[in-house]
């Protein structure tokens, strides 16, 4: 914090499509999408319509003994693409998941079944796993660097390998990290309320992209072990890696999908558990056997945030958006590519408009820079220099553009990547 305040930071007066403007008038390309979440660009006519038409309506009102239009309207449309029967909303993504999460618990403990689900308390995750910054989001999640300082405040999670399949060649990344998690769940299923995963894209881990099968796999042992699966599609929600939803890619269905970031476009806060009729049952009763779920935000189910994201999903439909990152995709593959030969590449991972290049000093040795994270730092400065926004992750130079960005849009963005790994790096 010390050295970002001394850092000369653009100040965004205002946007346009892919593009940002700071109060300096500098004009710069939003290559990380104003932190993954927008979708169809800057000011879209469609959904700057939509929130100015829910202002002359109301701006909210609670759900709290209430129903709202747009939130029912959400709802409904939510449903039909999750095919998950139920919604519960909150205001950021990992709200989201500790709601799942909460769910999970509360479900297992009042409904005793020949599963043990009473005695279920402790939840699963994946090692370098990200779920949000709260404190049941950081208990869940893997990553040190967020854990360490706060482990007292945190709850116990019983942690599997990542699939890394850059790191673990072949079959072995598949099968080794699916042995040990069948270790776990026969010796601990019994004790394991929920599974909450990252599917397909391990984001802030450093875009670690999981092997094809992995996710259905670990859905079938999940089943098998009785264990619930809380699929957190913040970041990959929403068209991300090229369906609309990465649970998609595999034909997986969760017993919860936390939803978030481009929910509304990137216009404004909201965030959603989807969550299957099972789950909805175990909560039903009289009011005297305190089955209810008590949980609530005073924002939850904000009208104008669900006016924008009913809008986003219109214009998903209008513009074909999901048809068109294919071709994207490919066009970021195609210019990268050259890094591919770059003596302080490492990897290049993507899946859709989701990628991330890692930087080490030596690739045949992934060693990585000593001082961690400065080279990673030093791309991201020289990309702006060049009129483009991104950020590392450590070594890590994520790109994610919006899904609206043009052919020739992507292309100037990838290039610029290029030359800034190039210059800081020779």
């Amino acid at each position: 914090m010390q050295e970002f305040a001394l850092e000369d930071a653009p100040i965004i007066e205002r946007g346009e499509g892919v593009y940002l403007w700071d109060i300096d008038g500098n004009k710069y390309l939003d290559g990380v999408s104003s932190l993954w979440c927008n979708v169809h660009g800057h000011r879209h006519p469609t959904i700057d319509q939509a929130v100015r038409d829910q202002l002359d309506k109301i701006a909210h009102t609670t759900l709290l003994g209430l129903g709202s239009v747009p939130s029912i309207e959400l709802a409904a449309k939510l449903s039909e693409l999750t095919r998950q029967p139920h919604v519960f909303y909150a205001d950021c993504g990992a709200s989201a998941v500790e709601i799942a999460m909460k769910m999970a618990f509360q479900f297992c403990r009042q409904n005793q079944d020949s599963n043990g689900n009473g005695k279920r308390t402790k939840f699963m995750a994946l090692r370098d796993s990200y779920h949000g910054d709260t404190i049941g989001s950081v208990s869940v999640g893997g990553i040190e660097l967020f854990q360490n300082l706060f482990r007292p405040l945190l709850f116990d999670t019983v942690f599997t390998p990542t699939p890394h399949p850059y790191r673990w060649q072949g079959e072995d990344c598949l099968n080794e990290s699916l042995l040990e998690m069948r270790r776990i769940l026969e010796s601990q299923g019994d004790e394991i309320a929920a599974l909450v995963i990252e599917p397909r894209v391990q984001g802030a881990a450093g875009m670690i992209m999981h092997p094809e099968g992995y996710l259905r796999e670990v859905r079938r042992l999940t089943k098998e072990h009785g264990v619930l699966m809380i699929a957190d599609e913040v970041a990959t929600g929403f068209g991300r890696t090229g369906k609309m939803f990465a649970v998609e890619q595999e034909d997986v269905l969760p017993d919860a999908l936390v939803l978030g970031k481009g929910i509304t476009g990137g216009y404004l806060p909201l965030s959603a558990v989807m969550f299957s009729d099972e789950l909805y049952q175990g909560f039903l009763g009289e009011n005297s056997d305190m089955r209810q779920f008590f949980h609530g935000h005073t924002y939850t189910g904000n009208a104008l945030a669900s006016a924008a994201a009913l809008a986003s999903l219109q214009v998903f439909e209008e513009e074909g958006t999901l048809g068109k990152i294919e071709a994207k995709a490919q066009k970021v593959f195609d210019v990268l590519s050259v890094l591919l030969d770059h003596d302080h590449v490492g990897e290049i991972r993507q899946l859709g408009l989701m990628v991330g290049i890692e930087i080490v000093e030596n690739t045949s040795t992934r060693k990585s820079f000593d001082n961690a994270g400065e080279m990673g730092r030093e791309v991201t400065r020289a990309a702006r220099k060049r009129g483009l926004i991104i950020r590392p992750l450590g070594d890590v130079i994520v790109f994610m553009p919006p899904l609206s960005a043009t052919m020739d849009e992507i292309d100037e963005m990838s290039s610029i990547i290029v030359e800034s790994i190039t210059e800081v790096i020779s």
